[in-house]
């Protein structure tokens, strides 16, 4: 495998926030804690506290939650019982449940959070550290998460349940199962023997991550939620969150950076089975949308206080319930994720909590030994392939020494000699001057065909190559975007049965540079 490194910036595929982090730009430094460096974690870990009765808690928690799982790997048990100790520290990252793990980008920061664990060991060898996969089980955009593209066709699971995704049973799935091309016994299994998708999900990321101590975390559990009720209590009275995000986001756009996500007055939904719809205050009443629920303050405070598992943070409020019930020091997420990381930090303070290292997932363009030949075959270099297709165009007309076709020379030589034309017309008779300007235009009219047809023909003529050119930037960046979003885990799994621990061999989650992989 030949690995080659490049910067984000050079791919064209990342926002400017994310370029502006990476180089570590000035204007965002008031809106994280560190940037994420080996030795930034060392204050990180000074600044981490976590009692031991929330290590309790946490223990407790996972040891039910991998009661789904029949035979659980030594290094993930090994992992779950280290977090009881004071010295152990997770890693994150968290993703929706997407069915057969979605896009590959998945897999991928999974993969950053093993690593980054790996260093941190060599590093810091007195402490001990989890790699942890946060399951957004509580999710409930079933569309984002009910499909997956493999070898170019889209499979759908359709399903009429509603609510959270993760307490969505998996025996409608069948149907789904029954159209795959083949067998592919982890996931029939995990989605055949499940009693829902969270549960599912869990096997899955533990039969192809679990060698690696990997630990998937559910949030939808009574006892980690009990951590959320002092946030409960100030969303409801005071609405606390909402005011200290808009004021990130509007310093955050004063400053060119559009904000990723949006709040709420109340950044709270209202969670049963089948069920997860907002809560919004109006006049005395807190009420849950789409139903015919309603609360006093009074009542809605003792729901909570009975009930905390009814209560799901939304997009605002989940990073701070994961750092609440974790001993963790960084998290991992795609561009868009760590974008919008920025609005939190305010949030995190006024808590008095911790805010994590923000780290941005491994990033990769993995070239078949079949495409690689392909790219050779037109002579040129991985990073060449993310360039716009008619620059590639171009390039490739210079390798075979053709330039492009431009006939500005000969416009400019016709203008001229109509020019002395024109004159000579003038001075013989002033009328004529229209006709001539009426047969100059026709003569850059036929050159500016002639470039066309002459341009055409010499496309006509390299057609063949333009086309391999164009079947290329097809199969490596699906739908004219990177890989990782489009391409499913098993796309790449199923001929190399080695991928996930060539991507482990690969990515240095430290480094941040994209990735591409070359098999020779």
């Amino acid at each position: 495998m030949k690995i080659t490194k490049i910067d984000y910036a050079a791919t064209g595929a990342f926002s400017q926030t994310i370029t502006d982090y990476l180089c570590r730009g000035e204007q965002l430094r008031p809106f994280y804690n560190h940037f994420p460096t080996v030795e930034a974690f060392e204050a990180q870990l000074k600044e981490k506290s976590f009692s031991e009765a929330q290590r309790q808690t946490l223990h407790q928690a996972l040891q039910e939650q991998y009661t789904s799982i029949a035979e659980v790997n030594p290094n993930v048990q090994q992992n779950i019982d280290l977090l009881q100790q004071s010295n152990t520290f997770t890693i994150t990252t968290g993703h929706q449940l997407n069915i057969f793990t979605g896009p590959l980008y998945f897999i991928y920061k999974i993969i950053t959070a093993i690593n980054t664990c790996k260093q941190l060991q060599e590093k810091y060898p007195d402490y001990n550290f989890v790699p942890v996969y946060w399951m957004a089980t509580e999710d409930h955009d079933f569309a984002e998460i009910n499909h997956f593209n493999l070898f170019g066709k889209k499979y759908t699971w359709e399903s009429e349940q509603t609510g959270a995704v993760g307490r969505f049973s998996t025996k409608d799935m069948e149907q789904l199962l029954a159209e795959l091309p083949e067998a592919y016994p982890i996931f029939e299994e995990a989605y055949r023997n499940s009693k829902n998708l969270a549960d599912a999900t869990r096997a899955i990321t533990h039969e192809l991550f679990g060698a690696y101590g990997l630990v998937s975390i559910d949030g939808d559990h009574a006892g980690l939620k009990k951590a959320l009720l002092p946030v409960i209590e100030k969303e409801l009275t005071e609405q606390l969150s909402n005011k200290l995000v808009e004021e990130a986001s509007a310093q955050l756009e004063e400053l060119g950076y559009k904000p990723q996500v949006y709040s709420r007055e109340i950044n709270l939904f209202y969670l049963t089975d089948g069920l997860r719809e907002r809560i919004v205050q109006e006049e005395d009443k807190y009420k849950v949308l789409n139903t015919d629920l309603s609360f006093t303050l009074e009542e809605i405070q003792q729901e909570a206080q009975e009930h905390p598992e009814r209560f799901s943070p939304n997009v605002i409020l989940r990073p701070l319930f994961e750092e609440l019930i974790l001993p963790n020091l960084a998290y991992i997420g795609g561009g868009a994720e760590v974008a919008y990381w920025f609005q939190l930090k305010k949030l995190f303070a006024a808590y008095k909590v911790a805010f994590p290292l923000l780290m941005l997932r491994n990033s990769a363009l993995y070239i078949s030994r079949s495409n690689a030949n392909r790219m050779h075959k037109l002579d040129l270099q991985p990073q060449d392939l993310f360039q716009d297709y008619q620059e590639l165009k171009k390039q490739l007309s210079a390798q075979i020494h053709e330039e492009d076709i431009d006939l500005t020379a000969q416009r400019e030589a016709v203008a001229a000699a109509f020019a002395e034309v024109e004159k000579l017309a003038k001075e013989i008779d002033p009328t004529l001057e229209k006709a001539v300007g009426a047969e100059e235009q026709k003569a850059h009219n036929a050159l500016q065909m002639l470039e066309k047809k002459i341009s055409k023909a010499r496309d006509n003529k390299h057609e063949q190559t333009f086309k391999q050119l164009e079947n290329l930037k097809d199969k490596l960046f699906p739908g004219g975007t990177l890989q990782e979003r489009k391409d499913n885990l098993l796309t790449y799994k199923t001929n190399n049965p080695d991928f996930i621990p060539a991507l482990i061999e690969a990515f240095d989650p430290l480094e941040f540079k994209f990735t591409i992989l070359e098999e020779e």
